[in-house]
């Protein structure tokens, strides 16, 4: 679907939602970290990073006026500097067409979409740098967003996401572990969110234990075996259309009925990979306070370790 054709349908995730999850955020890990943890800075000072256009909820001291005025203030610009960080956080998401797939309305993406706007709000909360990735079938197409601070770009990560906009391309180069590794070339948090529904998911998982060699990565699973939770049909034959690869079969009405059980079948296998790769895996649902509150506090506990070790 081209971009213009999403931005005309409905958010899956809006302003409204982000603003629910921050407060759940604020009053779970104010009770989770008070008192125990350390300043995120390392040394002293900003390091500037160069310059950008003023985006909405940019400190107005960060003008640049000189530079602005060169341009008859149309756009402002500002001076963009970084803090050192004990941590950086950069989602990398699965962008594949299946993810707009679902039951009831609701498709896999709107999981997506509330993991980033999570993990985006718990990164605020501790002022870390938060950018995304986004990846499709086989990793072919890889997209980003450099990590920075604040609500404002947390925002512009989750519309990012969801209409593909603003996205910088990223050169595949060999591997995905180099690949990723040389673009996300600081030590960060990489959650991996997709519902790993494609057949070389073995090749793939071993690739991200390379990468968590010199990062933190971890699998957000989706469950998505809700959208194969097909309604019963009378015949005995039924045509099926693979989204990701325009190929079509016939299946059984048993097989069809059968897809939400080979999908969670499918998701276990994927789980046992990823242990005996020592990755860790958060399970990630539709039940959105529920998905809200354990991915947070996943997320602080993990932050808090690793910033500790």
């Amino acid at each position: 679907m081209r971009t213009r054709d999403r931005e005309e349908l409905a958010p899956l995730v809006n302003l409204a939602d982000i603003t629910e999850i921050e407060l759940v955020i604020l009053k779970r890990m104010r009770e989770l970290t008070l008192g125990d943890h350390r300043s995120r800075s390392q040394g002293s000072g900003f390091d500037f990073q160069g310059l950008r256009e003023w985006q909405a909820g940019d400190k107005f001291s960060y003008i640049d006026w000189a530079q602005s005025s060169l341009n008859n203030f149309s756009p402002l610009v500002i001076r963009e500097f970084e803090q050192p960080s004990t941590a950086t956080v950069m989602p990398i998401a699965d962008f594949s067409p299946s993810t707009r797939c679902g039951m009831g309305g609701v498709p896999i993406a709107a999981a997506i979409t509330r993991a980033i706007a999570t993990l985006g709000m718990s990164a605020n909360f501790f002022q870390d740098p938060f950018g995304l990735v986004t990846f499709d079938r086989g990793f072919e197409h890889v997209a980003a967003l450099r990590p920075r601070l604040g609500k404002s770009h947390v925002v512009h990560c989750v519309d990012a996401y969801q209409f593909e906009r603003g996205l910088q391309h990223v050169k595949r180069s060999g591997s995905i572990s180099t690949s990723l590794g040389g673009f996300v070339r600081r030590h960060a948090m990489l959650p991996i969110i997709s519902d790993f529904l494609f057949d070389d998911v073995e090749e793939v998982i071993r690739e991200l234990s390379m990468l968590s060699l010199t990062h933190d990565v971890f699998l957000l699973l989706v469950d998505s075996a809700f959208a194969f939770d097909l309604p019963n049909v009378s015949a005995g034959w039924i045509e099926i259309s693979d989204v990701e690869t325009g190929r079509t079969r016939t299946v059984s009405r048993r097989q069809y009925l059968k897809l939400a059980e080979r999908a969670r079948d499918w998701q276990a296998h994927v789980q046992r990979l990823a242990k005996d790769k020592d990755l860790d895996v958060v399970v990630i649902g539709l039940d959105q306070a529920k998905t809200d509150l354990a991915l947070s506090e996943f997320v602080v506990e993990r932050r808090l370790r690793k910033t500790h070790e």
